[in-house]
Parts: C-alpha cells; structure tokens; sequence
C-alpha cells in the first residue's frame, strides 16, 4: 500500500479524504495536522498522524511518504503564507523526498484570479500555489471544484478544463475525486475543473488522462 500524506486532514474535506484513504485498499492514509489536540481523533481510528505546520520546516512530513494530497486551507486568514508559501514550501520538501505525485486541492477561478469579484487574495494565492507546482518536476494532479456543499455526493461530477459558468459541488465528490487523482491512470500533470455532474468519477477522469 501507498503511503499518503494528506494535508489539511483536519479540515472538513480532510477528514473525508483520510476516511476514504482508510477504507482504500491500495492507500494507507497519514493525516498531518497542527496542533497535538488534533492527533487524538485519528489515533483513536488507528490512522498514522504527522504533526506538521505549513509555516515551518515540513521535511519531517514527507519521509517515508509515496504521494501527497494537499486539502489545507487558511481560511482566507493567512492565504500567502499557508495557501501559497506553505503550498510552495511543501512541494520543495516532496521533491527532496521523491514524491511520485502531488495531488493539489485548488479552486475555480485560481486561473484567472484577477477577474474575481470575491475572494481575489485566496484565488491568488492558489493561482501561484498552482503555477509553482507546475513548474515542480513533480507528478502533478491539480484539481480546482466549484463552490462546495455539505450535502450528500453520488460519485458523479461534470469535469472541463474550464468552465465559462460557475457552480458547485459536494465536498464528498471533491474528495473522491482527490483520491481517484492518485491513480496513475487517472493521468498525469494536469489541471481541471469539476462541478456536479452525472459522469462517475473515474470515468471523468478518463477524459484527462
């Protein structure tokens, strides 16, 4: 099995994609937290933890680790120094580590940040999180969803390079496809947008690929 370093596992999506890394059998899940209060919660489902802050040192996260996916989030607090610099900072360490892929929670509009109405500073800071990573040499999936929803998913998205509309989608759905991202076959090195939909989502995945 494949050891995953999901950062940002703390967080609503994280959580989501750890559960389904746990339940994987290809995947064993490493949630990387900030704080030593967050430990316990995954300690107690006996998934591995790291401690790990995007604003220090991060080559203690990546040992031993096979792939990464990157769910954090400042929540529009500190969006250059995590969002972007520790976005950064975290490729650097998985490049020094071999990473084979880094997969890469971003947003709609990361393209094109300056045309935002909302959430400008966040979309730019993911823009150039974004363009970094590409720039990597690493194995990259960079996956950009649509405003997200609590609700139920069903395992279906709509997947374009771009939409011209926005929309939304369930974070369930965001973080299946995170982790369909993983699979070598779900292609390599490429950016894409997702919305609801009614295609499964690893056959959306077959039209990057």
């Amino acid at each position: 099995m494949e050891n995953i370093l999901v950062v940002g596992a703390n967080g609503t999506t994280g959580k989501k994609v750890v559960n389904l890394l746990k339940a994987s059998q290809y995947f064993n899940p490493i949630a990387m937290v900030r704080k030593e209060d967050q430990l316990a919660q995954f300690k107690n489902e006996g998934i591995d933890t790291v401690l790990g802050d995007l604003e220090e040192n991060l080559a203690h996260t990546v040992k031993n680790i096979d792939k990464v996916i990157f769910a954090a989030g400042s929540g529009g607090e500190k969006v250059v120094a995590v969002d972007q610099e520790g976005a950064k900072s975290l490729m650097d360490a998985s490049k020094k580590a071999n990473v084979k892929r880094f997969v890469m929670l971003s947003s709609m509009g990361a393209d094109n940040p300056d045309a935002a109405e909302d959430l400008k500073a966040y979309l730019k800071a993911k823009h150039n999180a974004d363009e970094y990573l590409k720039q990597s040499n690493l194995n990259y999936m960079i996956v950009r969803p649509g405003s997200l929803t609590n609700e139920k998913g069903n395992g279906k998205i709509s997947l374009q390079r771009h939409f011209e509309e926005h929309g939304s989608i369930t974070r369930d759905d965001v973080a299946q496809t995170l982790v369909h991202s993983l699979h070598e076959d779900a292609g390599s090195n490429e950016t894409f947008e997702i919305l609801e939909g009614d295609t499964l989502i690893g056959k959306a995945l077959d039209s990057v690929s």
